[in-house]
């Protein structure tokens, strides 16, 4: 029998969490950058930080997942603690929304879900319908999996050694809060513990004032992923999740020492004889009650975090920056995730300016300096890029709308043209370099030619850098004419060049340093060109402010 009922409840807990996971990649997907911005507009309100938490967590079915990402956010320095302790909050109350999904009694409808959703899926007419349909579909996999786990514990019931257990440990607070605690943390969901809670009640199998005590530890447990997640990141992001901890002890202790009296009793006479939605509904209360009575000393909460995690010498140096800006917490919600990707190829990009700029004014001044800056800039150049690209690997496996798998290649490509403009960068620094070393000059036309080419690439390029932050699809149309300017003035200046080394006023040295420097301003425009190709293509997508 034992096998039995492991087989079956194991079957359909995994369909619990697998129909879950489908309805809420097909909720996100179908927020899209609705999800992006309700975490744009967060500021130092609190109250829209806990609205913001409250939504996103309803979306993406799990506080866990949304208190690692606020783990992420803060790691990366663009959140900061006050905001992430109104979301933290509105999480608690939004990963109550499937709770009382599944206390409703609609398995009847779960085929008709999934039917719906395969309709939907095989007449796809557009992106967004492919979306809804995965709702439809998790959302009837996920009350198919509650039937299973009903069915499957049902037999605990006439198991004698089960029902002793129940019976003497119902009115044991802390063996209950132990038991949620573990099986939370075992299962890596609360609302899969409230699941089986709830599949449990169906049955009979346990009673109200046993299940409480569960639920609460089952929101401690729900605690340990940001807990876990936040090792190795910096004291503010530990913060994080030591608010989460903290919220939660601190409601369990005010219920089991003053509200359990008022509050059991009140949710029995709301819901007589259906102990499934008293479950739900006493995590749904205990939850509101708790950021109804402590949301007020949010100030509190931070000094009380401030001071269990106290600030280390350098703490904030330890991590690399880009590591920091692109934190794998965030990949539990694609949508956030590919904007900061989009965030961080413009600080590429802006490095990649800063690397041409360098350049051309080791070649203008013949300083060495400058030369030296040059490396500098490839050097963060390439470390951000790296970073960049494990980033997208790592989105790209993710669930994604069709939208979004595009928006990455395009991505791809644009990280590895800045990368080349950083390459055609310390290609002009190492001439210029080698060129001081051989005492190569070149006659005051030549510099005046080349100028006009520098002035060029320099505005294409600052055209280019605008229009990927601010998405503006006219300066990327501009910053590609000045690509075809470019083109022409290298023929100029080269055909000129020739005609001076023709008349013996200039060397042959200092042609063959003209030519590589033309060739690689070319190259330079070439690359940003492709860049607002790209803008152009994602018009609309990137723009981030």
């Amino acid at each position: 029998m034992w096998i039995s009922i492991v087989v079956q409840a194991v079957a359909g807990l995994g369909l619990f969490l697998f129909g879950m996971q489908l309805m809420s990649d097909g909720l996100q997907k179908v927020a899209g950058n609705k999800l992006k911005r309700s975490i744009e507009v967060l500021t130092s309100n609190r109250f829209i930080a806990l609205l913001v938490g409250t939504v996103v967590t309803m979306i993406i079915q799990s506080s866990s997942a949304t208190s690692v990402m606020v783990v992420g956010f803060v790691n990366a320095g663009i959140m900061e603690l006050t905001q992430a302790f109104g979301v933290i909050l509105g999480a608690n109350i939004g990963t109550t929304i499937t709770g009382q999904m599944v206390s409703l009694d609609v398995s009847k409808w779960a085929p008709f879900a999934i039917a719906i959703g395969l309709l939907m899926r095989g007449l796809k007419k557009s992106v967004r319908v492919g979306n809804m349909s995965d709702i439809f579909i998790g959302f009837g996999i996920l009350f198919m999996g509650m039937d299973y786990l009903k069915n499957g514990l049902e037999p605990l019931g006439k198991l004698p050694e089960f029902q002793t257990m129940i019976i003497q440990n119902a009115e044991r607070p802390l063996f209950g809060i132990l038991i949620g605690l573990v099986m939370t943390v075992a299962l890596q969901s609360s609302s899969a513990t409230i699941g089986v809670l709830i599949a449990l009640a169906s049955q009979g199998l346990i009673p109200f004032t046993a299940a409480v005590h569960v639920i609460y530890g089952d929101n401690i447990g729900t605690c340990t992923t940001a807990l876990i997640s936040s090792i190795g990141t910096t004291p503010k992001a530990r913060r994080v999740a030591m608010i989460h901890l903290l919220f939660n002890l601190l409601g369990t202790l005010v219920f089991l020492a003053f509200l359990n009296p008022l509050v059991v009793p009140m949710i029995e006479h709301w819901t007589p004889n259906n102990v499934p939605r008293q479950i739900a509904n006493i995590h749904t209360i205990f939850n509101i009650i708790n950021v109804a009575i402590f949301f007020p000393f949010g100030n509190w909460f931070i000094k009380a975090v401030n001071f269990l995690v106290p600030d280390k010498k350098n703490a904030e140096l330890i991590l690399d920056d880009n590591t920091r800006t692109l934190d794998d917490r965030i990949l539990a919600s694609p949508s956030i995730a590919l904007h900061r990707v989009i965030v961080a190829i413009q600080e590429l990009a802006d490095e990649a300016g800063l690397a041409v700029e360098s350049a051309i004014k080791a070649c203008q001044l013949r300083d060495k300096n400058y030369v030296q800056e040059t490396f500098d800039h490839e050097q963060r150049i390439n470390a951000l890029e790296r970073r960049i690209v494990e980033f997208l690997v790592k989105l790209s496996q993710e669930s994604l709308s069709e939208d979004d798998s595009a928006l990455i290649d395009e991505l791809f490509q644009m990280v590895a043209d800045i990368e080349r403009i950083g390459d055609h960068s310390e290609n002009i620094a190492e001439y210029v370099d080698a060129n001081i070393d051989a005492g190569v000059e070149l006659a005051p036309e030549s510099v005046d030619d080349l100028n006009q080419v520098f002035k060029k690439v320099k505005e294409g390029y600052h055209l280019m850098s605008e229009s990927l932050v601010d998405g503006d699809v006219n300066k990327a149309q501009l910053a590609m004419e000045t690509e075809n300017d470019v083109d022409d003035l290298k023929a100029i200046v080269r055909q000129r060049h020739i005609e001076r080394m023709n008349k013996g006023l200039a060397t042959p040295m200092s042609g063959i340093f003209v030519m590589d420097l033309l060739s690689n301003l070319e190259r330079i425009s070439d690359h940003y060109r492709n860049i607002c190709e790209s803008i152009l293509e994602m018009e609309g997508d990137i723009q981030v402010s």
